[in-house]
């Protein structure tokens, strides 16, 4: 009886292997007839030891140390490839930082890839927004948010100033020594970004050391930890999409609390909004544009513009406090820089506290040229989201990888994520020449990145560009050029280069920027 149940089980074990074993072939042999349709060529495998296991645990380890952005750029140095495939924990990727590539997803073959797991990875915190969102879902949002981002709302600034004053405050509360001023930056795109979108700021820029006779006069359930909760679920979140189909196994009760937190936050604004009669949300837009105010004429779904809000959020003020932070961390760095900015801020709005501050416009910011290029030399060394990915929505190719001169089309199969590395193609001395390392705004006024094209990329591009553009540059052109208007002296503290950088859903310095400003 013993024999004939091993018998069985044998039998049971062969036939599990038989089935994979012929699911491989037939996979195999359907891609290979699919790729040939398509003329294209093998894509070279990079696959480290053990499945790419040992890689996936390496990641994590180089995210802590604030290195995996460093690491991505030097594997792709170190086998000459601009695309290639690997395994990591023994899910295959392919990977890729060819502009053609990259321009094929987002553009020319945008219907061939989608976002995949992303909305299910990112459900948890940000719910059904434009970010998560694919085919109708996603056109509905943007067709939903265009509208918010008009030239004439980006072009309002009068209402960065205040927070720009007290910003001024606890940087001269410093007395010209060393401070921190990511954690600023921060503090202040989370208060101009609640304010535009909420139509009432949380002021986290309002302390007791700038403010006289201070008491917190925003206080709801849901406010406190707020700023904690937010930075902690995009840990999560990161992680999530880094352990691809896997991202199920870093949940916990945390993770969900610090989720129900932060929403909690944005409920409190929405049910204002949606309490407030027609005639009250009109007199609240006669003092100044607000995003949820427009939006609630456009739904009253209390969770649509919850997650649509969280959405907007989250780049408003990672994005805008992560170009602003590495700016400063370049120009401290370099007195030539900063010495030149405040000479074309000067021409164009003069220097000093005591300044003319209706001259500083959506349209007199664009005319600031060696402005305009430290911004762009700032997102190109550090874009806000270095990494992307996309999925195959069907068998597909992209046009460049393949073959032993890598020139060829490579097949891509349905379900296959590719991951294309901004931050690695920005980098690339086939774009930016020698010195692609190094921080010089002058390359974008000489001409030499006239033809750089898909190679430059931090709002990404096709039909997915960021909405919110022109609203992120003209608020880092101003407050950059508000603290070089009143501060002339800039100095770094920061001794090690390249800096450690934390990368989440978006991109900061992970040790912060220590500079003084006098």
């Amino acid at each position: 009886m013993l024999s004939l149940d091993l018998f069985t089980e044998h039998r049971y074990v062969l036939a599990v292997v038989l089935f994979f074993t012929i699911y491989h072939v037939v996979t195999h042999l359907r891609y290979a007839l699919a790729a040939r349709k398509l003329n294209c060529k093998p894509l070279p495998d990079r696959t480290l030891a053990f499945w790419g296991i040992p890689l996936f645990f390496k990641a994590l380890k180089l995210k802590k140390e604030g290195r995996m952005i460093d690491y991505s750029k030097e594997r792709f140095d170190t086998t000459g490839l601009d695309t290639f495939k690997f395994r990591i924990a023994g899910m295959r990727l392919f990977t890729t930082r060819d502009p053609e590539n990259i321009k094929a997803m987002l553009a020319t073959q945008f219907n061939d890839f989608g976002l995949g797991a992303r909305h299910d990875q990112l459900f948890p915190f940000l719910g059904d927004g434009i970010f998560t969102l694919d085919g109708n879902g996603w056109k509905h949002s943007r067709a939903m948010l265009r509208p918010q981002f008009a030239r004439e709302q980006v072009a309002h600034l009068s209402s960065l100033e205040p927070h720009v004053q007290l910003l001024k405050k606890h940087i001269q509360n410093t007395k010209g020594g060393k401070f921190e001023i990511q954690e600023l930056f921060f503090k202040l795109t989370v208060d101009s970004a609640t304010e535009f979108l909420f139509g009432e700021s949380v002021s986290s820029l309002a302390d007791e050391t700038v403010v006289n006779n201070y008491y917190e006069s925003i206080n709801f359930d849901g406010k406190k930890g707020f700023a904690e909760a937010f930075n902690t679920t995009q840990k999560y979140l990161s992680t999530r999409l880094l352990a691809q189909r896997l991202y199920w196994i870093f949940d916990s009760k945390k993770f969900r609390d610090y989720c129900a937190r932060v929403h909690k936050f944005s409920d409190y604004y929405v049910q204002k909004a949606l309490d407030a009669s027609p005639q009250e949300l009109e007199e609240k837009g006669k003092d100044g544009y607000i995003f949820l105010y427009e939006l609630v004429k456009e739904t009253r779904n209390r969770k649509v513009l919850r997650d649509q809000l969280l959405n907007i959020l989250l780049a408003g003020r990672d994005t805008t406090a992560s170009l602003l932070s590495f700016a400063f961390f370049e120009m401290a760095r370099n007195q030539q820089i900063w010495k030149k900015l405040r000479k074309e801020i000067d021409e164009n709005f003069s220097l000093g506290d005591n300044v003319d501050l209706d001259l500083i416009t959506f349209e007199s910011l664009k005319k600031c040229e060696y402005l305009k290029a430290i911004i762009n030399e700032t997102l190109r060394l550090y874009p806000s989201v270095p990494h992307n990915s996309r999925i195959a929505t069907k068998d597909t190719s992209l046009p460049r990888g393949g073959g032993e001169d890598g020139q060829s089309p490579v097949f891509i199969p349905k379900g296959q994520t590719v991951t294309y590395a901004v931050s690695s193609m920005h980098r690339s001395k086939r774009y930016y020449g020698e010195d692609a390392e190094v921080f010089r705004p002058e390359r974008w006024l000489s001409g030499e990145t006239k033809k750089v094209g898909w190679a430059y990329l931090p709002f990404n591009g096709g039909p997915r560009i960021c909405l919110g553009q022109q609203f992120a540059l003209t608020e880092a052109g101003y407050v950059i050029s508000r603290l070089a208007q009143i501060f002339p002296n800039l100095s770094s503290f920061d001794d090690e280069y390249p800096p450690r950088k934390s990368s989440h859903l978006t991109m900061c310095l992970q040790d912060g920027v220590n500079i003084s400003l006098s």
